[in-house]
């Protein structure tokens, strides 16, 4: 039985691409326009890559190249940048610009790969933000343009969509995704069952959330891989306990009150827990954003990999920023392939499979015990005081110096 072909759009470092490989899927062409991706790509994998904008190829020339005619192509599947949707927008500004903001156009590019290629199905993943509610209208556009494609192109795109944890499927990472899929003859995706959680249940067949040790217990550092944690607040770092952030170190917490409570983004000074998943990996984290790994050091190369859930013969092209910012735009492979397989079984009329995830990590429980803190360093003890705590979302310092009105 020959794989079902894949168009992969705004394809990254590939970590749908490896998901759809996993559940026997074949990309057939992979359009990214970033050249670390596409070495990344091209040194990983022998798929095709269109190493130019979107904007910039014609959907015949990636039909062309994936040998495939408008209609023959069996998924459609990618990420539009997802800045103006974001949450860390929301909070840099208090409201994105949104649809205002030009990088929302690559959701329209994304459409019109949709209505010219007119696969037997599509997936569009994109963060969380894109379906929050009361600012929903990057999904409405989305809902909307699929209605005209269909009466244009005679589909039946009915889309269903939903928010998924990845730590739910089995990922070593807390991440959340906005996932769209449809199907051109009009099938009802239906959204599989999450099989892990805090809480592991025979009953409801649910096992225990993998951790950041079930995903990194045999991974060491490149010897030449510079992890050192630099800036202001490195040092401080190792008073911080496994699975905390700078809140220890507030009057709420059992450190020292060194910030005033949710002063900082939840990512300053975060550090992994052993018995637990990680947290979301940062495409452009600041020198004291995390997650750090427990040895009070920046995650290597190799271990943000296996957190993404990459298989282990991806090897990214770039320096440190960009092989950071490759593998944390990427949606995690596991979740990819978990979703391509029901793809497979209820879109494509193809068996379902029996066999075990590819891409899950193996259970390595229990892990060990957390590793002993260290003291604050004395030049950070002149912080200790009362500190006030964050007056809420759009009060902020940035927020009252941008609107001036809010501190009435």
């Amino acid at each position: 039985m020959a794989r079902p072909k894949v168009l992969s759009l705004y394809s990254g470092a590939g970590g749908l691409d490896y998901g759809f490989e996993a559940a026997d899927f074949d990309t057939a062409v992979a359009v990214e326009m970033n050249h670390d991706a596409c070495e990344t790509l091209r040194r990983s994998r022998k798929w095709p890559v269109i190493e130019r904008d979107i904007f910039e190829v014609p959907t015949g020339e990636m039909l062309e190249t994936a040998g495939a005619r408008a209609g023959e192509i069996d998924v459609l599947i990618g990420g539009p940048p997802c800045q103006p949707f974001s949450k860390s927008g929301y909070w840099a500004r208090g409201d994105s610009l949104r649809l205002d903001d030009p990088r929302a156009g690559t959701l329209g590019a994304y459409m019109r790969v949709l209505q010219e290629a007119r696969p037997r199905a599509f997936l569009l993943e994109n963060v969380e933000g894109l379906a929050y509610r009361g600012k929903d209208e990057g999904l409405r556009l989305l809902l909307n343009v699929i209605d005209d494609i269909n009466r244009r192109t005679k589909s039946q795109y009915r889309p269903s969509y939903a928010v998924l944890s990845a730590a739910d499927y089995g990922v070593p990472q807390f991440r959340s995704r906005f996932v769209m899929i449809a199907s051109r003859d009009g099938r009802q995706f239906r959204f599989p069952e999450h099989t892990h959680g805090d809480q592991p249940s025979l009953l409801e067949r649910v096992d225990a959330h993998r951790t950041a040790w079930d995903a990194l217990a045999d991974v060491r550092p490149d010897d030449d891989e510079d992890l050192e944690v630099k800036g202001k607040w490195a040092d401080l770092l190792p008073s911080i306990p496994e699975g905390k952030n700078y809140l220890f170190h507030t009057d709420r917490d059992g450190g020292l009150p060194l910030f005033g409570w949710r002063r900082r983004y939840w990512s300053f000074l975060l550090k992994l827990a052993k018995n637990r998943p990680s947290w979301t990996i940062q495409a452009q984290p600041g020198p004291a954003v995390g997650p750090f790994h427990w040895e009070n050091r920046r995650l290597s190369t190799r271990e943000l990999c296996r957190l993404q859930t990459f298989p282990d013969d991806v090897r990214p092209v770039g320096g440190r920023t960009s092989t950071q910012r490759q593998i944390g735009n990427a949606v995690p492979s596991l979740l990819a392939e978990v979703v391509a397989r029901e793809i497979r079984a209820q879109l494509l009329d193809q068996p379902r499979s029996t066999k075990p995830l590819r891409l899950i990590p193996p259970d390595r429980s229990p892990p060990p015990r957390p590793e002993p803190t260290g003291k604050v360093p004395r030049r950070f003890r002149e912080l200790i005081g009362e500190h006030s705590p964050h007056p809420g979302t759009g009060r902020g310092h940035a927020a009252l110096r941008r609107a001036p009105e809010l501190r009435a």
